[in-house]
């Protein structure tokens, strides 16, 4: 072949959307020389009249005259951890670097070049996985698509270290890589060899490395639970993909794994019909096929999912997908979400750590006997302090998975400490509504006070109070309100949360505003201590649930900790109680009872191992993983998959009841039903992907996969004849 490279070149980095219109061109009257640049550059000739396989051949014959240089990749190898746990995995990444002008290659290239291959060297007994490669980039170059990587790129592997190592000894790890870099002129075959060695130890994440780990996982696609399917009609292939939040989807490309699936410098024409993505092109595949699905939505990152898909009936073109920045969220998408928010906030009052506050809220209207503007005055300063933290917790989530995390709904439960400082919280209540002590707490208080000016600012705080915690609860109408405010634009998603705050605010606002309901309430008398000393109870009840997740997170030494504060702050609540009653200032317990759970919270032991959750109520059950999901699916295994936590109060309630039935249990059985079990109690970045991707916000939730078709998705109260009839219909 010619060592003159043709004259003219084209070069285009395809939209994600698709070819565009018009390609940008770049003629340069005086080309370079290069023997694996006239490989890429033909266009004189169509891609056809040279197989792929002949590509190669020719390509790898280019290399070898290629004369070597200076690196043109900077290539660094790292490890999540420095202390590699035995018998237990151990990620490594894999950085590369092009320089300026220069590309990498993704695992299948595209109609030209060459896929990255490692070679370990490890400790005996050590296994190591594939690379993992994130999304890549396209570029098309004289009429031929590449799949390429123009700016820095993290590979993931994964080894297992030996059961056998000593903890304390050496672990070296080295590998050789082979790549091929490239620019539009000339591609160069390079080598690096990386290396580093480790000590044995207890497979802690090192911290000056999570940050960088989290963002290499974010980068890779994540399996796609749904199972697409695809059709082909004269010599053109659709591929249809069940996607939950397409209405924000503005652009989508798919990225075959391997030869024969599609034509890779062929237009791609994506649509939407219902909740399918739509993918045409050309191609006339056989048999399974598998790749990328690139997805880009409104206000986020763009995001990759893994597609397999069979053969089988494919929708017909629909709706266009909306234009970068055009989408606008109408009545029909905002309304529902928010009313449900709503309705979702009006049934948290119901539940044993909101019920008190709210009674108690209510009742001192009563007591205290005020007027109508003073009573309106602190509804209103309830309801601030109610909605400000719900949409405080939801700007914080939002913020969050702009940025990659993968939090959902009460994601601030997933950390120990504030486990520990809810325990410490509700005991203080419990202990207040019990008589122990009276202080600014809710339910503490006479209706004088309700009164005073500073009335509104400790309604304020109770609303606030009430709101935080209100966030291990989940019930009926919050699944899809809260999910759709996690995929609307920014402004309208904090509307949703502040529905979700009205809602928890609208019995007392109702009390304060309909002079009848305020008149309807009992008169004052002295069975309001008694019903106070009751709704100590259900605190205590939630104190002691805490102290439970606080035992699963953090391990025995959390839970004894935790409860050692408990003790301390009881007997200095008890020091105030006694002070008070004596008419002595208060001040000196009240500061021992706040360091006491400041220095609890501080000696809370860091890294505690969360006990995984292995069995639903009476179902045997599996931990769940997409890889576990993808392969019963393939098999065509009817599945059942569950996603909890251990302060999720409805997930408990649900184990305790519905997923405990018998009756239940031999319905599983009878249908083959396999159940896998996702606990998200200390989170998890793989399992806060597919809750997102299932277009939820968080736990529970339920999924129910047939042995063909979509998955169902349950309601998040559960009760035993939906589960039998689901399984058996």
């Amino acid at each position: 072949f010619a060592l003159q490279r043709i004259p003219t070149s084209a070069r285009t980095r395809a939209s994600p959307a698709g070819e565009p219109a018009a390609r940008r061109r770049r003629t340069r009257p005086t080309p370079r020389r290069g023997f694996a640049a006239t490989l890429f550059l033909l266009p004189s000739f169509p891609t056809p009249v040279y197989p792929r396989a002949v590509k190669l051949i020719l390509l790898l014959f280019a290399l070898l005259a290629t004369p070597t240089h200076a690196a043109n990749v900077a290539v660094a190898l790292a490890a999540e951890s420095s202390r590699p746990a035995p018998g237990r995995v151990l990620t490594l990444a894999l950085t590369f670097t092009p320089a300026a002008t220069w590309h990498t290659y993704w695992k299948n290239p595209g109609d030209a070049g060459i896929e990255t291959r490692a070679t370990w060297t490890l400790p005996p007994g050590t296994s190591v996985g594939d690379l993992r490669y994130p999304v890549p980039g396209r570029l098309l170059v004289s009429g031929l698509m590449n799949y390429v990587y123009e700016a820095p790129q993290t590979l993931l592997a994964e080894v297992v270290v030996p059961a056998t190592v000593a903890p304390g000894s050496a672990f070296p790890i080295s590998v050789k890589l082979d790549y091929l870099v490239c620019t539009d002129e000339i591609c160069v075959p390079e080598s690096a060899s990386v290396g580093t060695t480790l000590t044995v130890g207890d497979g802690a994440p090192d911290s000056a490395q999570v940050a960088n780990f989290a963002a290499a996982r974010r980068a890779i696609p994540v399996p796609l639970s749904e199972r697409a399917t695809y059709a082909v009609t004269g010599g053109r292939l659709a591929i249809g993909v069940p996607l939950a939040g397409l209405e924000r989807v503005r652009a989508a490309y798919f990225f075959p794994s391997r030869d024969g699936i599609a034509d890779y410098s062929a237009p791609q024409t994506v649509t939407r019909a219902g909740d399918v993505l739509r993918i045409e092109t050309k191609g006339a595949p056989t048999g399974r096929i598998d790749g990328v699905l690139r997805i880009e939505r409104d206000g986020e990152a763009p995001r990759g999912f893994v597609v397999t898909a069979d053969p089988g009936p494919v929708a017909p073109p629909g709706a266009t997908l909306a234009a970068g920045g055009d989408y606008r969220p109408d009545a029909a998408a905002f309304l529902p979400a928010f009313l449900l928010a709503v309705a979702g906030g009006i049934l948290l009052n119901v539940m044993p750590c909101v019920f008190p506050i709210l009674s108690l809220k209510a009742l001192s209207l009563a007591k205290a006997n005020v007027d109508g503007p003073t009573a309106r005055r602190d509804a209103l300063a309830y309801a601030s302090g109610v909605i400000l933290v719900c949409v405080a917790l939801g700007g914080a989530i939002l913020a969050l998975r702009a940025g990659g995390a993968q939090v959902g709904w009460a994601f601030q439960l997933q950390t120990p400490e504030v486990i520990l400082g809810l325990l410490l919280l509700t005991t203080a209540i419990a202990l207040n509504l019990a008589g122990l002590f009276e202080i600014g707490l809710p339910g503490s208080g006479a209706g004088q006070r309700l009164a005073s000016q500073g009335g509104a600012a400790g309604s304020f705080w109770t609303g606030a109070l009430a709101a935080f915690v209100a966030t291990p609860c989940t019930g009926p109408f919050m699944a899809g309100a809260l999910g759709a405010a996690l995929v609307l634009p920014p402004l309208a998603g904090l509307a949703v949360f502040a529905g979700l705050g009205l809602g928890i605010a609208l019995p007392f606002l109702a009390i304060a505003y309909v002079p009848a309901l305020r008149r309807r309430l009992p008169r004052p008398g002295a069975w309001m201590a008694t019903l106070r000393r009751i709704l100590s109870v259900p605190m205590f009840l939630t104190a002691l649930a805490l102290a439970w997740v606080l035992g699963r997170q953090a391990g025995v030494e959390g839970m004894t900790l935790g409860l050692a504060g408990v003790l301390a702050l009881g007997l200095l609540l008890w020091w105030l109680g006694s002070t008070q009653s004596a008419g002595r200032a208060p001040w000196l317990p009240l500061g021992g009872a706040a360091v006491a759970a400041v220095l609890a919270i501080v000696a809370l032991p860091a890294g505690g191992a969360a006990v995984a959750q292995t069995t639903v109520g009476s179902l045997a059950s599996e931990p769940f993983s997409t890889a576990r999901l993808a392969s019963l699916r393939a098999a065509g295994t009817p599945t059942f998959v569950y996603f909890t936590a251990d302060w999720c109060l409805t997930c408990k309630v649900n184990e305790r009841g519905a997923l405990s039935d018998a009756g239940v249990a031999r319905a599983f059985k009878d249908a083959g039903v396999v159940t896998l079990v996702g606990d998200w109690t200390n989170g998890d970045a793989a399992i806060g992907r597919f809750i997102e991707a299932r277009g939820a916000a968080g736990v529970p939730l339920y999924l129910f996969y047939p042995r063909s078709g979509q998955a169902a998705t349950l309601p998040q109260i559960l009760t035993a004849r939906t589960l039998i009839d689901t399984v058996s219909g």
